[in-house]
């Protein structure tokens, strides 16, 4: 598979850092309290029971969600690829895949800027890189599931950001397709990008993903993947997922003199600490 084609005015991908973040809808609370450090470079897995919050997250990275309390640093100013579980597009739009795939170049080109030569090639390359050479000018509506998946793919990588959000992108696709993604996710990450990805199969996780955070609407633990994926943390996550209440209020946090746990409003569990957890 080619090389995909990088932008040489791309930023250096920052550290994300989650402080005491509290996420949800109608000031409803789905996620609770987390902090935690995203060094540069990482190639994280975000993972949980159902319902454990982690599009709720991921969708506060990517800038659509504002924070009930708590906030997100390092990301204000970054570009930022996002691709959510649900693309939003209509395959039946009479858009041929390249013209698709070139929307990745609106940091180059702008709304009034003149889709050139170069970046005709460059569209070619990236979708060269995800395997769907000879494709350019097939519609949408005549792509299988995994192909357009894979288009989707090449408009990440003509966006060419240093931070890449993926919100469950091998749910509905072939295993080769899966594979010859995931390489492309590693690829990414040599290249110093960061990556974060909403994902639900723990064995392609293991295979795949050298950190993991484990939510359960707060989080269970954050790391190497080894460690946060054992019968226990999974365990508990299942235990801590399984009492909150969906109509509770406003979880507001107490300060803490010791600085690693805190009280709330409201139980979600009979007793439960909230800690930050940094990689080393």
């Amino acid at each position: 598979m080619p090389h995909p084609p990088a932008d040489p005015t791309a930023s250096a991908a920052p550290v994300i850092e989650l402080h005491n973040l509290t996420l949800g809808y109608d000031r409803h609370p789905a996620v609770h309290h987390v902090s935690a450090r995203i060094a540069p470079g990482s190639l994280l897995a975000l993972v949980g029971p159902n319902g454990a919050g982690k599009s709720t997250l991921i969708k506060a990275l990517a800038g659509e969600l504002r924070p009930i309390s708590g906030s997100v640093s390092g990301l204000t100013g970054q570009r930022i690829a996002w691709l959510p579980q649900h693309s939003g597009l209509d395959p039946s739009f009479p858009i041929d895949v390249r013209r698709m795939v070139a929307m990745g170049l609106w940091h180059r080109v702008g709304a009034l800027g003149r889709f050139t030569a170069e970046h005709r090639r460059l569209c070619d390359e990236a979708l060269a890189a995800v395997g769907l050479t000879g494709f350019e000018s097939r519609g949408l509506d005549t792509l299988s599931g995994g192909q357009l998946q894979r288009a989707l793919f090449a408009r990440l990588i003509l966006q060419d950001a240093p931070v890449v959000l993926l919100d469950e992108p091998f749910a509905a696709v072939d295993n080769r397709t899966s594979t010859d993604l995931l390489a492309l996710l590693h690829r990414w990450q040599r290249q110093g990008k960061t990556v974060i990805v909403v994902l639900h199969d723990l064995a392609q996780v293991r295979a795949h993903f050298p950190l993991t955070l484990l939510l359960a609407r707060e989080l269970v633990a954050f790391g190497p993947t080894a460690r946060v994926l054992s019968e226990t943390n999974w365990g508990r996550a299942q235990r801590m997922q399984e009492p909150f209440d969906d109509d509770a209020p406003l979880c507001a946090a107490s300060p803490d003199p010791q600085g690693d746990a805190h009280a709330h409003a409201h139980p979600h569990t009979p007793t439960h600490t909230h800690r930050e957890e940094a990689l080393p």
